[in-house]
């Protein structure tokens, strides 16, 4: 995914723009990005896509469709919900791809594998915590940032492997080897990174994180 070609057959891209399409309809239908209505919600969006864009960007690879970079969809989660951050992740591939460094045949497939797949596991483990365990500041930034972030891309990192070995791109043992091992790595990188984002945040801005809560977090405790 990081070359103009895709290493996926036709099929498999098809697949990939057709679960975008859905995707964005159910968005649609949500009701969320009704939100971006308003000039200052809209701007924080634009904001934290650029902030994601300019991460996008620096990546490595040791094959086409085998790059590393961070991701920002768990901060993007955390800040917007599901579906706005979803989307801001996917504005940070489309900008990829029109740098030259992704493929526009594989975006519908880039926007599933390392945009939807962890802002879903984030959005979900912060709806599973909030509901059973105290609201605590503390457990939000240590369990949502850094444990979400990390479990988040080792979500996605085995979902693009499956993918990958399935669809043919890769053998399975090579990616076992030589792909799957490193973001581990990377899962370090990416909660720190979402961890201290989301502490700033809750420090100096809490009304611009949407999945918390002052008065609940910090204010009555």
């Amino acid at each position: 995914m990081n070359k103009e070609v895709s290493v996926f057959a036709d099929n498999w891209n098809a697949m990939g723009w057709a679960g975008v399409v859905i995707l964005l309809w159910f968005a649609w239908r949500s009701g969320d990005l009704v939100r971006l209505k308003d000039s200052t919600r809209l701007n924080l969006f634009l904001g934290v896509a650029v902030g994601l864009m300019v991460m996008w960007q620096i990546r490595t690879g040791v094959k086409p469709g085998l790059s590393f970079h961070l991701l920002g969809a768990s901060f993007a989660a955390l800040m917007f919900g599901f579906w706005r951050g979803w989307l801001a992740a996917s504005l940070a591939a489309l900008a990829a791809v029109l740098t030259g460094k992704g493929s526009l045949a594989g975006l519908g497939l880039e926007s599933l594998l390392f945009c939807a797949v962890p802002a879903a596991v984030t959005h979900h483990l912060y709806r599973l915590i909030d509901r059973k365990l105290p609201n605590h500041f503390f457990i939000y930034v240590l369990a949502n940032g850094f444990f979400g972030a990390a479990l988040a891309i080792g979500t996605a990192a085995l979902a693009s492997t499956a993918v990958l070995s399935l669809a043919g791109a890769y053998a399975l043992p090579y990616l076992l080897e030589n792909y799957t091992p490193y973001f581990v790595l990377l899962a370090w990188s990416e909660a720190l990174t979402t961890g201290m984002g989301a502490t700033l945040m809750a420090v100096y801005r809490p009304e611009w994180l949407e999945t918390f809560d002052d008065e609940r977090y910090i204010k009555n405790k």
